[in-house]
């Protein structure tokens, strides 16, 4: 019996310690620190964006687990609500990002598919929507989530509707998730 109790013992400190070793996935942006305001520049506000756009931040992610097919990015607007529900506005979803692929870069193209491969859609359309919050509000807070997968999302958006598709997307997804990180910021529109 103590032989048995001792070995439970070790293996258990093994998985512990060869679990703690494996790094978390990071995201991160050069554009502002995490949970800090978004610069006027990433938003609709900025001078020269489209109405509902705006330039999309250089994005980059470490650590990416072994065994990821794909790659999802979801930028969101937490206080948003939507026909009162729980859904929040979709400001920017990227789906099947190649798995070597570790940053997406500044001021991506419209566009339904990118040149990776990849495809996006916002409530805009296929762009980066960036962050619109009203001015007489207060501060919003939009995250962005990099997750990694071990299957390949290769199918176009539903219906060009940018929260059928969220919704095929983190359906499609569930039990196929690896890893993810997360990365946040605040913005109002300027007074």
């Amino acid at each position: 019996m103590k032989k048995i109790v001792l070995t439970l013992v070790f293996l258990s400190a093994l998985a512990f310690s060869t679990f703690a070793q494996i790094p978390p996935m990071t995201l991160s942006t050069t554009a502002f620190a995490d949970g800090t305001i978004i610069p006027i520049k990433y938003s609709q506000a900025a001078p020269g964006a489209a109405i509902g756009e705006g330039t999309s931040p250089a994005l980059s992610w470490t650590n990416v687990p072994a065994g990821t097919q794909s790659l999802v990015l979801h930028m969101h607007d937490l206080d948003f609500v939507r026909n009162k529900t729980t859904d929040d506005q979709v400001h920017w979803l990227v789906w099947n990002i190649p798995a070597n692929k570790n940053s997406l870069s500044e001021g991506l193209p419209r566009g339904a598919s990118l040149p990776d491969g990849s495809n996006q859609i916002s409530v805009t359309g296929p762009v980066y929507r960036g962050p619109g919050a009203a001015a007489n509000g207060p501060l919003h807070h939009y995250m962005f989530e990099i997750i990694a997968l071990d299957i390949k999302l290769d199918f176009p958006a539903v219906n060009n509707d940018p929260f059928e598709t969220r919704a095929k997307v983190m359906q499609t997804i569930q039990g196929h998730i690896l890893g993810k990180a997360v990365y946040g910021g605040l913005f109002k529109r300027p007074q």
